[in-house]
């Protein structure tokens, strides 16, 4: 297996963790931030790399087109952390779109690309997230849904970038006397 390879096999496999962890269900939707530069080695949004968003993508995809959920790729800070998403999904959750079009120099080259391949792209500038994979440090937590539960994958480093995910889950209030789950 080369290295392309096994790249999409790597974010196939932490992606699948993250599903099955998170419980997460058909039309719910998962952040990806990813850094390509971090992936090669290099610090970040030094040496966006195409052919690795390429391979980040198929596997990502091979997993969303199995469970159904909705992909959001956050952008560069060029693009203020917008993010990517079928069109489909900024209506279903009633999302303000922004205009622009994320380009490998504002925007990164994982969402450049990811944008490219949707059937209906669009940016939108915040989402609340119901899980979400950070390959490379690029800080995803202001598109997480309150609270954020870390998950650890078995697989901690996709190339030299650090991977981290969360899982979701919704406030426990109402103190010791509080009932969580119906049994």
């Amino acid at each position: 297996m080369d290295q392309r390879e096994s790249i999409a096999a790597q974010v196939e496999q932490i992606a699948r963790e993250l599903i099955e962890v998170g419980s997460i269900q058909a039309g719910q939707i998962v952040v990806i931030g990813t850094s390509t530069s971090e992936v090669v080695g290099k610090h970040i949004g030094t040496s966006g790399a195409e052919e690795i968003a390429a391979q980040l993508y198929v596997g990502l995809e091979k997993v969303r087109a199995e469970f159904g959920f909705y992909l959001a790729f956050q952008c560069c800070e060029h693009l203020n952390r917008a993010l990517v998403i079928e069109r489909e999904a900024a209506d279903h959750y009633r999302l303000d779109e922004v205009s622009a079009v994320p380009v490998a120099t504002a925007g990164g080259s994982m969402a450049s690309y990811a944008y490219r391949q949707l059937k209906q792209p669009c940016l939108v500038e915040t989402i609340t997230a119901h899980a979400g994979i950070d390959i490379g440090e690029t800080l995803i937590g202001m598109h997480l849904r309150r609270v954020a539960v870390p998950v650890r994958p078995s697989i901690r480093q996709i190339g030299q970038a650090r991977v981290t995910m969360a899982r979701t889950r919704p406030k426990l209030i109402g103190g010791e006397r509080a009932v969580y789950t119906c049994n």
